[in-house]
């Protein structure tokens, strides 16, 4: 399974804009992708502007393949100008016994 995370800082009057295109990307992702497995927003609760998505794939050829797809551009149209990142955090492959 391939995992990332990333961080977004959002001024707090673009939070509704933000959380719309990010819960809607992750909702069309997961019904239309086959290889998005998770798709999480998470609000950070000691920095009020701070958002991460936590995803999940079959492998990175699917996450490249979202990456390619309509949903991640919809998305990035939406919060280029009022959000600041993504900083990755984690990025890679799952190691199993």
């Amino acid at each position: 399974m391939y995992h990332i995370a990333v961080a977004f800082d959002v001024p707090t009057e673009h939070h509704d804009k933000f959380i719309t295109a990010a819960l809607q990307d992750g909702r069309d992702s997961a019904a239309n992708e086959p290889g998005t497995l998770r798709f999480e927003l998470i609000k950070d609760p000691e920095r009020p502007e701070r958002f991460y998505l936590n995803e999940a794939y079959a492998d990175e050829a699917a996450f490249d393949a979202h990456c390619a797809g309509p949903y991640f551009a919809a998305f990035f149209a939406v919060i280029e100008p009022i959000a600041e990142g993504p900083t990755w955090l984690v990025r890679g492959t799952t190691i199993e016994d």
